[in-house]
């Protein structure tokens, strides 16, 4: 893919809105000055990668030259050879970022987001397992310097959970986080098994973009809202008090409850919060599909066959299956090194868009 002629293109758009910003007028209105810093910033981001893309390219063009005049077996020829590697590196992570920027941004991939984890099959190790995803991410956010507000939990007896639904507050948090969404396996020997056998449970993460009251609109008479005593761990405020919300949408039998805040104003905050986003996911999806048929498009039934990801712990092995990758650092991927795999889904989704640009 020649990406001059796109580079050329950032180039001419970035000084064009840098002029439009310089402009005494630039923020007569609030909305459009903040569109276009945000252009700004997204097309000087490009414009720097396109630079060192540029250079980086040139150079390695004049490495490879040389050692083809040289050979190997002379210095000059060897200091090349030792060279290509790193600026072929440093080529393709830039041709990644203008091949990124030739794609229309997708506005919800700046959003903050809800994670909906909910135990599968296996029972009481499913329950266990939804509380190592739900540590997994909140350690991947915090390196990040993201960060999360419980919603909603259903805890199991052994410590794990049944059903957990939190907020991940921060930067590009839907854009790194929307391709958890399915089913995930574990291979491991329960904490409850005496006879150290290997037992393979599952459990769905569902990641949803945070939705804005502009993108749904709720109205009263379609929602019924009751209120009862928080039940699970909370603390004397929490479980003596009717602070726990429930909303159900009649139109679209959505059900969405909230129990972590004392006060049942916040609560029921919470829960709209979750409410828009599932109906924007709806939104998001075919028309006349059922909110049912595009939850189960996105995370199954929790079947141990429908996985998108498998941990296995005998291994120390993690395997995405709808890229075919597989890396041996199980361990430090549980505690929140869950980047090489993210960028591989992000590679793979950008060079699928890519090809059906090419294509049209």
């Amino acid at each position: 893919m020649d990406l001059m002629p796109f580079l050329e293109r950032f180039r001419a758009r970035f000084a064009e809105v840098e002029s439009q910003l310089s402009a005494p007028d630039a923020f007569a209105n609030a909305q459009k000055g903040q569109e276009l810093t945000r252009e700004h910033s997204r097309l000087r981001l490009l414009v720097e990668a396109g630079a060192i893309w540029e250079s980086a390219s040139a150079e390695l063009a004049g490495n490879r030259e040389l050692l083809a005049a040289e050979g190997v077996t002379s210095e000059l020829g060897q200091l090349a050879a030792d060279e290509i590697p790193r600026l072929e590196a440093i080529v393709a992570r830039h041709a990644l970022a203008l091949q990124q920027g030739v794609l229309p941004p997708d506005p919800t991939d700046s959003r903050h987001t809800i994670v909906e984890i909910r135990a599968g099959a296996g029972g009481a190790e499913s329950a266990l397992f939804s509380a190592d995803l739900y540590r997994m991410y909140q350690r991947y956010a915090e390196g990040r310097g993201w960060t999360i507000e419980p919603m909603d939990s259903s805890p199991s007896d052994l410590g794990g959970f049944r059903e957990i639904i939190f907020l991940i507050k921060g930067e590009e948090v839907f854009k790194r986080l929307k391709h958890e969404s399915g089913v995930h396996r574990v291979q491991r020997v329960p904490a409850t098994e005496a006879q150290g056998r290997i037992h393979t449970s599952t459990a769905t993460v569902a990641v949803l973009p945070e939705a804005q009251e502009v993108d749904v609109v709720i109205k009263p008479e379609d929602l019924e809202v009751n209120v009862c005593r928080a039940g699970g761990h909370g603390g004397q405020g929490v479980n003596t008090t009717d602070s726990a919300v429930r909303l159900l949408h009649r139109p679209s039998g959505i059900e969405v409850r909230c129990q972590d805040e004392r006060s049942q104003h916040k609560n029921k905050a919470k829960a709209m919060t979750v409410l828009r986003s599932r109906l924007l996911e709806r939104k998001r999806s075919e028309e006349d599909a059922k909110y049912a048929a595009q939850r189960k498009d996105q995370v199954g039934t929790g079947e141990r066959s429908e996985k998108i990801r498998t941990y296995n712990f005998p291994q120390n092995r993690v395997t995405d299956h709808r890229i075919d990758l597989t890396l041996y650092n199980l361990t430090a991927f549980v505690e929140g090194n869950i980047d090489e795999v993210l960028d591989a889904l992000s590679a793979d989704e950008l060079n699928r868009k890519l090809a059906k640009l090419n294509a049209a």
